[in-house]
């Protein structure tokens, strides 16, 4: 780059030229204004001549050329002519005086060897001859004036035409040198001071604009490595991944174009894959977001060790990474990467004290293959990730085109699924959950069903973890809870009061911040007291940051609700959590209840959590309740309530007043 301070060099060696050549200009100026003002005092003192002298010397001066020039230097009329003029210049700067004929000849001269010489040809005199004074200015470093020999001398000499009148012919030309050495020196010295002034000014001028553009140029200069550095960051947010320092999506597309034209000229092939963490979701969900942040960073320190240098890794975002495999010698090629990924992949990690052990479904497509275009080779890779993902995750599938069928399958379903909120397609059924002692219905589970017109009633568990994926589970959240909340305060209106209804909540709904304001608004749109709401929550969320936590279960139970928590024994939750969060009851999963008669070992469980729930003063729920036997081993251990098929399976909700009666007539009898 250009420095500033280089053109400031220029200028100033340019303003130096420029204050050189205008002290030349001065000094001419100077030199013609002090030749003038000369010129003009030595026309005066020839008109004091041609006034006072002339008249008497006139004759002798046309006629001298008469006289021999050997003669002239010493005769009477020029020693007389000498006295006179010396006389008249004696308080004059005049230092000699030289008088010429028509003729050119030196009639008189202060010098009397120049007496007799011809300067019929000397540009001066010829001027003056015809009638116009001419000037200049010469400096002799010897010169004979009328006090002798002078040394160092600048003169003005003027060539002056003599008249009897202004208006009479030149009679003779009359010749003065003025010394004007004081004030040529005086000139010269005012010449330098002005030099020095403006140089000296211009010197600290520059000085100063120097300093300033040097200071401005450091700032240009800092500015300019802000805007590279910036520039370089929005060019790395634009191209690369902040958590794991991968390129991203952006960059992947771009990058696998240029893969594909390389391909193609050199007639080679190359691969995608596409790689998804199997269940991550459900590791954000239960631990955080910042221990799913360092394992995706672990997966990609794996990946990253698992690839080529000439292969490309990128992270396309959330829990999917891409590579592009270019130069395939054949088409099975990509598949021991994956195998390679499945198995780095295996290695279990620990993060923030806890072990993990991911798996990896991945999906490849091969050019060319497949599809040709960006857009289809990654949609081709993507379908057969989805394949391997429903084959059991965990393995790697090749793209063929009969997954294109099976890709608009799931692509519908998963439309289907965004329109269900929309087209009132959600239901809520209803599980009763009974006492212990008496086995009277005091609170239902709501669950959630999906009826589609075309597929009729899809399983709950195929559909729910597709909203947590879709994103879609807090909206749907919403709807469950006043849904809830309504069917039960019109229940309370027909006559079943102290019914309470338990609702589950998923962690990501958990997280959102909004949940308190949600439960607020339900309850109070729905009218219903709050000692009849139950909020289910899974133990994942009790580890993800203990204290955000607290704090909002604490909101929740100001808000007059209850809290369970769902399928205990079964999550990642530390015991010394339970003594600080506001819990009302535990709910034991069912996995440890249905084998109870056959395993000791989900007895020894029960009973644990039984032992632990009562120590706490936390009431206890068996879920999964089939069998009498079962019945009475947990009437053992004090178990509170019971939900299960022995006493009802989830209903509609116009079901539920017809059970409540007919468990009242049965318990009347």
């Amino acid at each position: 780059m250009f420095k500033s301070h280089r053109y400031i060099w220029i200028t100033s060696i340019l303003g130096l030229f420029a204050v050189v050549v205008l002290l030349l200009v001065f000094r001419h100026l100077a030199f013609q204004g002090l030749i003038d003002h000369e010129a003009k005092a030595n026309i005066t003192l020839s008109r004091v001549f041609s006034n006072t002298l002339w008249p008497k010397y006139s004759m002798f001066v046309q006629r001298a050329s008469r006289i021999p020039r050997g003669e002239l230097p010493n005769h009477y009329t020029v020693r007389q002519l000498r006295d006179d003029i010396r006389k008249q210049m004696a308080r004059s700067r005049v230092s000699k005086v030289k008088i010429y004929n028509l003729d050119g000849l030196t009639v008189f001269s202060s010098d009397p060897g120049q007496v007799g010489e011809d300067k019929s040809d000397n540009a001066g005199f010829v001027g003056a001859k015809n009638g116009a004074p001419v000037s200049g200015i010469t400096f002799r470093d010897r010169f004979d004036a009328f006090e002798g020999e002078i040394v160092d001398r600048n003169l003005v000499s003027s060539y002056i035409p003599i008249r009897a009148s202004e208006d009479a012919p030149v009679e003779a030309v009359f010749e003065v040198y003025s010394d004007v050495t004081d004030l040529v020196t005086g000139l010269q010295r005012l010449q330098w001071e002005i030099a020095g002034w403006v140089v000296g000014s211009l010197s600290l001028l520059y000085a100063l604009v120097f300093l300033i553009v040097h200071r401005a140029e450091r700032t240009i200069q800092r500015q300019e490595k802000a805007r590279l550095k910036n520039e370089a960051k929005i060019h790395y947010q634009a191209y690369y991944d902040s958590l794991t320092d991968l390129p991203n999506r952006t960059s992947f597309s771009e990058r696998l174009q240029e893969a594909i034209k390389r391909a193609r000229r050199a007639e080679r092939m190359l691969a995608v894959l596409y790689i998804d963490i199997d269940e991550f979701k459900l590791v954000n969900d239960s631990f955080g977001h910042s221990t799913g942040d360092q394992v995706l960073r672990i997966v990609a320190k794996r990946l990253t060790s698992c690839v080529r240098e000439s292969d490309m890794l990128f992270r396309m975002g959330g829990d999917e990474f891409t590579v592009i495999i270019e130069g395939l010698e054949f088409v099975g090629s990509p598949g021991g990467l994956a195998n390679r990924i499945i198995d780095a992949m295996a290695e279990p990690m620990v993060v923030n004290g806890h072990d993990f052990i991911v798996t990896a479904s991945i999906g490849i497509a091969v050019f060319p293959k497949d599809d040709a275009t960006v857009e289809k080779l990654v949609k081709d890779a993507d379908t057969a990730m989805y394949l391997a993902k429903e084959a059991g995750r965990n393995q790697y599938q090749y793209y063929s085109p009969s997954m294109k069928e099976q890709a608009a399958e799931r692509l519908a379903f998963e439309t289907g699924l965004k329109q269900a909120l929309r087209n009132n397609e959600f239901l809520l059924y209803y599980q009763p959950r009974v006492t212990t002692d008496d086995e009277d219905i005091v609170a239902v589970e709501a669950l959630l069903r999906w009826e589609h017109p075309q597929w009729g009633l899809v399983r709950p568990n195929v559909f729910i973890p597709l909203l947590e994926r879709m994103g879609l589970i807090n909206d749907v959240g919403k709807w469950v809870l006043r849904g809830a909340c309504r069917q039960v305060k019109l229940w309370h209106e027909d006559g079943m009061s102290g019914l309470r209804v338990s609702v589950n909540i998923s962690p990501r709904q958990f997280r959102t911040g909004l949940l308190v304001e949600t439960v607020k608004d339900a309850l109070s749109e729905s009218g219903l007291d709050p000692v009849h709401l139950e909020l289910e929550l899974t133990e994942g969320v009790l580890i993800d940051n203990i204290d955000e936590t607290v704090k909002i279960m604490r909101e929740l139970k100001q808000l007059g609700v209850s809290i369970s928590i769902d399928d205990f024994g079964t999550g990642y939750s530390s015991l010394k959590y339970l003594k600080v969060l506001p819990i009302d009851f535990l709910k034991i999963d069912r996995t440890f209840v249905m084998d109870l008669a056959n395993n000791e070992k989900d007895a020894a469980i029960i009973k644990t959590i039984s032992a632990l729930a009562h120590s706490l003063k936390i009431r206890l729920v068996a879920e999964g309740v089939e069998q009498p036997q079962q019945v009475e081993f947990l009437k053992t251990q004090d178990c509170h309530e019971f939900q299960g098929f022995l006493f009802s399976r989830p209903v509609p909700p116009q079901d539920i007043p017809v059970i409540v009666a007919q468990r009242r007539v049965r318990r009347a009898g």
